[in-house]
């Protein structure tokens, strides 16, 4: 991969004007379906995305209400509590999905809805209504916790009814 650090934006950064960013980018951004992912393992560290991704853009912290990071060989996301993260907004999600193992059966891709505190709107590429996020198998993880999901099936199913049975959202305040 050829990482082009002038691609890349740090936290105070994320949220200026389209026009003050990289060409590079805002040609991606244009041609290509941007998403905010959030992330609360490995991908919180700006050298590890650049190990992964070619373009994208670090945002904000963020916080994913509604599920709780339990640790096994990676991270991994449970039912209820709360995690801590940060957002980061790419249209590379294939590179993502597969740095996740996707096809693997490692974690899933879902959606939930962002919600920015205090009247806060961001700006692009993180001005929108839902957020990616990726969420693990804790048995294929090592997670040693015992999880329990509502449902049975593939994980990928019991994470989305879940998420659509219960207020899991990712918030952020700006100020």
């Amino acid at each position: 991969m050829n990482k082009n650090p002038s691609t890349v934006s740090g936290e105070a950064a994320a949220f200026r004007s389209p026009a003050c960013v990289h060409s590079r980018f805002v040609c991606l951004a244009r041609t290509a379906r941007m998403a905010v992912v959030f992330v609360y393992g490995t991908l919180t560290d700006p050298d590890r995305v650049s190990t992964v991704l070619d373009r994208y853009r670090i945002g904000p912290a963020a916080v994913c209400e509604g599920l709780q990071r339990v640790d096994g060989q990676y991270p991994t996301l449970a039912p209820g509590g709360q995690t801590e993260g940060r957002l980061i907004a790419t249209a590379e999600l294939d590179a993502l999905d597969s740095y996740e193992g996707i096809d693997q059966g490692l974690y899933c891709r879902v959606s939930v809805p962002l919600s920015a505190e205090n009247g806060c709107t961001p700006e692009p590429p993180f001005a929108t209504d839902t957020i990616e996020l990726y969420v693990g198998s804790p048995r294929l993880l090592g997670v040693e916790d015992r999880i329990e999901w509502p449902t049975s099936g593939a994980l990928d199913y019991q994470v989305t009814q879940y998420i659509e049975s219960n207020p899991v959202r990712v918030r952020f305040d700006l100020h």
